[in-house]
């Protein structure tokens, strides 16, 4: 490929990026910002205690990813049915690191830099950034998750 042609596919990737750099609470290009899936205790007892896995993570796990992320539905992606699951690397890198949430794919994945088309989930509604910095919390903490 000559250089000319290299230097403008680069330039309209910039300007499609540029494009998109407006950012707002109420959601993306993809899906919304949906209602919380956990009381505002719970979130107010994660964001300030310890963040437990049943209580906290399941909840959102179950309302927000495992439509898709069950091992079944997209099975060489992110799957979150089970601890082994998550915590295997996977083909695009490592899905749940404990103590490193920016190492893992899961918030990767809901943090993109280019946050106006966030695709997790393509379809529903979004966890509420209190949940997601929920989701960070407990990764940070360790990731402690129950065998059962």
């Amino acid at each position: 490929m000559n250089h000319r042609l290299r230097l403008v596919f680069a330039l309209t990737g910039v300007l499609a990026l540029a494009a998109c750099q407006t950012v707002s609470d109420e959601g993306s290009e993809t899906a919304p910002v949906g209602p919380p899936v956990l009381s505002d205790a719970a979130i107010r007892e994660a964001l300030h205690g310890p963040v437990r896995f049943q209580t906290h993570i399941r909840p959102l796990f179950q309302q927000n990813c495992l439509s898709c992320h069950d091992g079944r539905t997209m099975p060489a992606f992110v799957n979150l049915k089970s601890r082994a699951s998550a915590f295997s690397p996977g083909p695009y890198g490592p899905r749940i690191v404990p103590g490193k949430p920016g190492k893992s794919l899961i918030i990767q994945n809901l943090s993109r830099t280019h946050a106006p088309v966030q695709s997790m989930p393509p379809v529903g509604n979004r966890m509420t950034p209190d949940e997601i910095r929920i989701l960070k919390k407990w990764i940070t903490e360790g990731a402690v998750w129950p065998e059962d």
